[in-house]
């Protein structure tokens, strides 16, 4: 970005890159040179957006960012329609839309004067949260291992904002390739990363020691109810590769909604497993979801039976 877009309509709900992309344009606004404002679409005042673009007596270049169009009162919109019929060569205008269609007149017109586009999607899913560390470390210039993706996703991948900079940390404080044995020395400890080790040992059918594992978990302030979550959705992800068929792990991934790791993963554990087997799985762990919810005395007895049932059904005992 050598000069400053005379229009930029950042769209989409995903606020780490939303606000990495307004800083990005703010900090080379300050390069130049020029004054930045901003405005928030909840607390705007009529008539505040033309006077921010009125001529300066000192000359200059002025950035406005206003954010929230999705939430601008009509107010704000006829403002900004105002400002956009007269362009100014000293104005650089910056909006962001979330998503809706309130502020659809201002959308359209910023898209019919040319506005630089950019699209910032809901990161959600483990595999669009696995893209984005692939691509974190891409940006960095810096290297990760499939399976360090894998620990970062399952370790601090509940909020992006966190997934970023647990990225950001990785980048600064080590060299060389990241494998998962240096995401396990600073994430491993999190009670988060501890309920993904107890559902891999109970798919495993390894009764002792998901056992072990959930009584740590339980001991270092997990709560039941996330455990039960994880095992639910270990075992969504045996019957969806289990029933997809044939095809690389890549190809698979975007029809059953998965990472390619976990696809690859999902095939290794299939291994033990039937299609009766995974339904007394899931039934076990609805019954356990029920309990740790309210519908039980005892949540942590609730997620044993789970776990025995998942590791007796696996072996089909």
């Amino acid at each position: 970005m050598t000069s400053l877009p005379p229009l930029t309509l950042v769209t989409g709900p995903e606020e780490v890159l939303v606000g990495r992309e307004i800083a990005a344009v703010v900090t080379r606004a300050r390069e130049l040179g020029a004054e930045v404002v901003r405005l928030d679409a909840v607390d705007y005042e009529a008539g505040s957006l033309l006077v921010q673009a009125s001529p300066s007596l000192f000359g200059g270049t002025t950035l406005i960012v206003v954010q929230g169009l999705h939430e601008a009162p009509e107010e704000l919109q006829d403002d900004l329609l105002t400002l956009l019929a007269t362009p100014a060569e000293d104005i650089a205008l910056v909006v962001t839309h979330s998503s809706g269609q309130r502020g659809k007149r201002v959308f359209d017109a910023l898209k019919r004067s040319g506005a630089r586009i950019v699209t910032c999607p809901a990161i959600k899913s483990d595999r669009d949260k696995s893209t984005f560390v692939q691509q974190e470390f891409a940006r960095a210039r810096r290297k990760i291992t499939t399976e360090a993706v894998r620990a970062l996703v399952e370790a601090v991948g509940r909020d992006v904002s966190e997934l970023a900079a647990a990225c950001a940390q990785l980048v600064a404080d080590t060299k060389g390739l990241v494998t998962d044995a240096v995401v396990d020395t600073y994430h491993g400890g999190r009670v988060e990363a501890s309920g993904f080790r107890v559902a891999d040992a109970a798919v495993a059918g390894n009764t002792p020691e998901a056992l072990r594992l959930l009584r740590h978990a339980i001991s270092s302030g997990l709560d039941p109810v996330p455990i039960v979550a994880v095992l639910a959705s270990q075992l969504r992800g045996l019957i969806k590769v289990g029933s997809a068929g044939q095809g690389s792990s890549e190809q698979l991934a975007g029809q059953v909604g998965m990472a390619p790791w976990q696809v690859q993963r999902a095939r290794a554990a299939l291994s033990g497993w039937g299609p009766e087997g995974l339904a007394r799985a899931m039934q076990g762990v609805a019954a356990a979801d029920f309990a740790v919810k309210g519908g039980g005395r005892d949540p942590v007895y609730a997620v044993e039976r789970a776990i025995l049932t998942i590791t007796e059904a696996r072996s089909g005992a």
